[in-house]
């Protein structure tokens, strides 16, 4: 096992290491290439390179020679009404054979309608038309890219009265219909479990865990709904929360060390402070494989 005061030395694994990673931004570049600080992989988003060239590329590409590397959709609105947008899906196909990354995710959201991007990741009704749509959706992605998909558990707000799937049951059977992996978002499982008055392990538990690919830990915001109740917002803009740290140390527990990827997309602090944050997480992937037996810790 790599320790944290190694630096990397090969990207040649076909999967991410179960080690922390942190999310690539942009002013960070310039350290990462001076320093290249011990992490076990980054994570981009697919969108923000979905151009032929420019300094984002430029940066990528000598940041790939060093680390693994982890894609994230936003874009293909997996649980839209309408048809994947066979354009996008090209363009993600091109940058998955320019940059071979370890892993692949998207979210289980909708974030078009007719033709128009609307900028955010909005709910699903869990129906049976709803899982007959995203199976297809993901059957059709995972062809089109020739490898499995994981798909993240989204952050919610608002329920759909017309849902006849509990989220967890919904997630599994989609799991089970198309093979796609679990991209486990604690964060998200918190927030949506604090927003409907949930209790977040069982909520864990209904999840399909035995198809976890990936863990990603993140801040929220605290608002009050209109009566009152704390309503949290999954703003990727603050140290990750006591409670998801505790939330993550139950999913390790059940599912074993896994790749785990620190979000932060607003008020990006200094790289040194993400670094660190990142290393809490590595100190209990560590902690775990050494208590778990070896078919866990692996």
């Amino acid at each position: 096992m790599t320790t944290m005061n190694a630096r990397p030395s090969s990207v040649q694994a076909t999967a991410l290491p179960a080690r922390a990673g942190l999310g690539l931004k942009p002013a960070h570049f310039g350290e990462i290439l001076a320093t290249l600080p011990d992490l076990g992989f980054f994570e981009v988003h697919a969108e923000n390179y979905m151009v032929p060239g420019g300094p984002f590329h430029h940066a990528l590409t000598r940041i790939r020679e060093h680390y693994p590397l982890s894609l994230h959709g936003v874009g293909l609105s997996i649980g839209g009404t309408g048809p994947l947008d066979d354009a996008h899906l090209e363009r993600l196909a091109a940058l998955l054979r320019r940059y071979e990354p370890q892993s692949f995710s998207e979210h289980l959201a909708w974030a078009s309608h007719g033709g128009v991007f609307l900028y955010d990741l909005l709910p699903l009704p869990y129906t049976g038309e709803t899982l007959r749509r995203v199976c297809e959706h993901v059957d059709a992605v995972q062809e089109h890219l020739g490898r499995r998909m994981l798909l993240e558990n989204p952050a919610t707000y608002v329920e759909f009265a017309a849902s006849s799937w509990a989220e967890g049951d919904f997630i599994a059977e989609v799991v089970r219909r198309t093979g796609c992996g679990l991209l486990l978002d604690v964060n998200n499982l918190h927030v949506s479990c604090v927003n409907h008055g949930r209790d977040a392990l069982a909520c864990l538990d209904a999840l399909p865990l035995d198809a976890v690919g990936e863990i990603h830990l993140a801040g929220f915001a605290m608002q009050q709904d209109a009566a009152g109740a704390p309503l949290l917002i999954d703003s990727h803009g603050a140290p990750v929360a006591q409670a998801v740290w505790a939330l993550y140390d139950a999913a390790l527990e059940r599912v074993g060390a896994q790749p785990t990827l620190i979000e932060r997309d607003n008020d990006i602090p200094p790289f040194a402070v993400l670094l660190a944050e990142a290393k809490l997480a590595e100190r209990r992937l560590s902690a775990l494989r050494t208590a778990l037996p070896p078919e866990l810790a692996a």
